[in-house]
């Protein structure tokens, strides 16, 4: 095998292999063999077809299949002999059989990008001082008493309030009076006030009666989540099924005797209720740490990125989207989301994960981080305790080298954050103020 490098750029190259004759025959005799065996061509026995014959017939085909092969078999190899670190998949520019028998294509790839670290330890940060205010326990605690609260029919001529519970049947229609058979429900429950299905939508059905039926209409906003409904004006026509009410406890001794026998008196309710959003500010905190570090890391780097490894990330990023849009019976049409406008906007997301995913495998040369097998068998007993499977379960899902080389990753990526919040400087202050806002971004 013969190869060839030639620079189309500083993370572009073109990788020119020419393979050897002898090889090119053996794989295109092998591949006659095999249609010999079960081609059925008129006038001539099954097996016993000459090649000739088979030529006519199958010979472009064989010729594109044992192309492919030659390829996929050598590809690898020719990295390995030229060293070069390719990100992607080749672009296979070119691929012949040529006149003395030989086999010659040319694959252009992209490479790493070659850089030199710059500050990632003792990266100095801000954070807001974790605290628990009343509020958030008066909050916490309102949401105990409504969910304890029994629920009773309410007489037929008094209208939906706050705290409520509704069952309806709905119908959406957009401003031409076209149904929309996405936005419809039947027997529908909403909880009013928790949120739950949007502000606009909730209030909507506030002064509603029991058994009544009526229609409303909302002009949403482009900021909201459900993407059939961002800035889109919508009928809805409704039919109210059931009106319940929340028979609501006194906040005192007894409610938090009626909420657990561990607690003796109101405060022992607000004590665990407190320690419990401090906990839960913990886990917050985790991860609000590791992305101003991630940002920190980032803005320390300047790095040239491979284009096409950037375009892999964007519709990686789609199909994640595709695939959330999908289990709400959705796809990118019928949401009126266009591709190549995602491809725009997710552009910056994707280059900051290609840059972040290079500068994480830089430090982790550098500082010589490696996944130990009980960082493995850690990661798997998480999964297992997180979706409630047996340990075996989870090693058989990942038993295959496919399934287990992305979970490895994301492994290694956590061991190295984890790195570089132990050597970071964190300040804990009141106010922290904006990454963005301080770029006056």
């Amino acid at each position: 095998m013969e190869v060839s490098i030639e620079d189309l750029g500083s993370l572009r190259k073109s990788i020119n292999v020419i393979l050897p004759k002898d090889k090119v025959e053996a794989k295109i005799e092998a591949a006659y063999r095999k249609v010999q065996s079960t081609a059925a061509i008129k006038g001539f026995r099954k097996g016993k077809i000459p090649q000739k014959v088979l030529e006519k017939t199958y010979g472009d085909q064989i010729r594109g299949e044992v192309g492919e092969k030659l390829i996929q078999d050598s590809y690898f190899e020719a990295l390995e002999e030229t060293k070069i670190d390719a990100v992607v998949h080749p672009d296979i520019k070119s691929h012949n059989f040529e006149e003395d028998g030989t086999f010659a294509y040319e694959a252009e790839v992209e490479v790493k990008p070659e850089f030199d670290l710059n500050d990632y330890k003792g990266l100095e940060i801000e954070h807001r001082k974790l605290e628990v205010a009343d509020e958030e326990i008066a909050k916490a605690l309102e949401l105990t008493r409504k969910e304890m609260a029994p629920l009773r029919s309410v007489d037929d001529d008094r209208g939906a309030q706050e705290n409520d519970l509704l069952i309806i049947d709905f119908k959406g229609f957009d401003a031409e009076g076209k149904e929309i058979s996405q936005i419809a429900g039947t027997e529908y429950s909403v909880d009013l006030g928790s949120g739950r299905n949007g502000k606009e939508f909730e209030d909507m059905l506030i002064g509603l009666k029991n058994k009544e039926e009526a229609s409303r209409t909302v002009d949403f906003p482009l900021n909201i989540g459900n993407p059939m409904l961002a800035g889109k004006n919508i009928e809805f026509r409704i039919t109210v099924k059931d009106l319940k009410e929340r028979v609501m406890a006194d906040l005192d001794d007894e409610f938090a005797k009626d909420v657990s026998e561990d607690f003796k008196t109101l405060d022992d309710l607000k004590a665990s209720i407190s320690a419990k959003i401090l906990k839960e500010k913990e886990k917050t905190e985790a991860g609000d740490i590791t992305d101003k570090i991630m940002f920190k890391l980032l803005e320390n780097h300047e790095i040239e990125l491979p284009a096409r490894l950037v375009a892999f990330e964007i519709n990686e990023l789609i199909k994640e989207l595709e695939a959330n849009l999908e289990k709400q019976g959705l796809n990118l049409a019928s949401a009126g989301l266009n591709q190549e406008k995602l491809a725009e906007q997710y552009k910056e997301s994707a280059e900051k994960r290609v840059k972040g995913e290079f500068l994480l495998k830089k430090i982790a040369e550098v500082e010589e981080i490696k996944l130990s097998e009980e960082d493995i068998q850690q990661g798997l007993a998480r999964i297992s305790e997180q979706y409630n499977m047996p340990m075996d379960e989870v090693k058989k899902y990942f038993q295959t080298r496919n399934d287990m080389l992305p979970f490895m990753n994301e492994l290694l990526s956590e061991k190295i954050l984890k790195f570089l919040k132990a050597e970071a400087k964190i300040n804990y202050v009141d106010v922290v103020q904006d990454e963005n806002e301080a770029d006056g971004e």
